[in-house]
């Protein structure tokens, strides 16, 4: 190491543990550790500045000197959003990560330790798991023992509170990151030795699907690209958190279509009581963008498929289906229709959330194989 990183590791860790110590250092007290003229740290105090290690606090008044303070090199937090929706007696945990290895790391441990999730994927840096309401204690600790894990979750008016165990790297993320976290809107921690138990608190929000099809013609637009705007346009309203975007495959022999047959869908965490404005800004959003006057969106809250809604689905991609078939499968499961003869296509877009790419893709798969998480992961054990 050269002896200009020496002295700069040393006068940073000396104004660290200054400002650990008493919350702030002068170019004095350094100086004074380090028997160096003042002028010298002053000029390393400059270039701390500069390099963000290093922050003034107060400046020189008269005869009193100017006070600095040592910045942490860490990430204020590597968790960028924290969010939940519910239905029924099942919460949905969406994680989102700056980094995938930590986004890898949680997926790993969250499911190696079971707990309240029934299920854990990941998509990138989004983690999304499957919680059932209620406690089941996790044992963590060192390999081959999870480093962390849910133990419980629970509904309380409109908020929803994770009870989580963890030691080691994940222990800091929960005392000192997840709190900056958009969406969290509390943390609490306590320690036991070297276990950490905590509660994150999110707010309860709605789940909603929005199914898009029949937007383009041979020759404009795009079906995948107006979802993708759609996205965003949502994402920028007040109460939204935007999850994600799909595109899914459905029946390819079928004459009125414009390439692959393929259709979209988006998901969004919605304040419950901020679904009827979502769901008719999406509709007029799409009404003025579409290239195609067939559009039609459909719009579903709740993330669990029955059964004969995902059967729509599987028909959608082997069969020719009506506009009145999508009429009565929507009526039937709480699904709303806009739009002209795009809505069959957006109807099946909906039922089919939840499944793996691989299988959104390839129209031969069977989606109405036990694809759904909670049973993914009763065969995996």
């Amino acid at each position: 190491m050269s002896r200009v990183l020496e002295r700069r590791k040393q006068y940073l860790r000396l104004m660290r543990q200054a400002t650990l110590e008493r919350g702030s250092f002068t170019v004095a007290d350094i100086a004074e550790a380090t028997d160096t003229p003042r002028s010298t740290v002053q000029d390393w105090v400059n270039r701390l500045i500069e390099e963000g290690c290093v922050q003034l606090m107060e400046e020189q008044r008269g005869r009193h000197a100017a006070r600095y303070a040592a910045s942490s090199v860490m990430p204020e937090s590597a968790c960028r959003r924290v969010f939940t929706t519910i239905d029924g007696d099942q919460v949905e945990i969406y994680h989102e990560c700056m980094s995938g290895g930590c986004a890898a790391f949680c997926e790993f441990h969250h499911a190696r330790a079971g707990g309240a999730l029934q299920s854990v994927r990941r998509d990138g840096t989004l983690l999304r798991e499957r919680a059932i309401l209620g406690r089941r204690d996790v044992a963590v600790g060192l390999d081959p023992a999870p480093a962390v894990g849910i133990a419980g979750v629970f509904h309380d008016g409109d908020h929803i509170h994770q009870h989580i165990r963890c030691i080691g790297g994940p222990a800091y993320s929960l005392t000192d990151m997840m709190s900056f976290a958009e969406g969290v809107c509390g943390v609490t921690v306590h320690r036991d030795g070297a276990v950490v138990e905590g509660e994150v608190i999110t707010r309860a929000l709605a789940y909603v699907a929005i199914g898009i099809d029949d937007t383009d013609t041979e020759t404009e637009g795009a079906t995948f690209a107006l979802a993708l705007a759609l996205l965003q346009h949502l994402a920028k309203l007040d109460g939204v958190m935007p999850i994600g975007h799909r595109v899914a495959m459905l029946n390819p022999l079928i004459e009125v279509r414009t390439a692959g047959n393929s259709c979209s869908y988006i998901e969004l965490a919605v304040e419950p009581g901020q679904v009827p404005r979502i769901e008719e800004s999406a509709v007029r959003f799409v009404a003025g963008e579409a290239a195609s006057p067939d559009w039609g969106i459909a719009v579903r809250q709740g993330f669990r498929i029955p059964g004969n809604l995902r059967a729509y689905g599987r028909s959608a991609r082997g069969t020719v289906l009506t506009l009145e078939t999508a009429e009565a499968t929507a009526e039937r499961f709480g699904a709303r229709l806009h739009g002209g003869r795009g809505v069959i296509g957006a109807l099946a877009a909906i039922s089919l959330i939840g499944l793996p790419h691989d299988v959104l893709l390839d129209p031969q798969r069977d989606v109405c194989a036990d694809w759904e998480p909670e049973e993914r992961e009763r065969r995996r054990a």
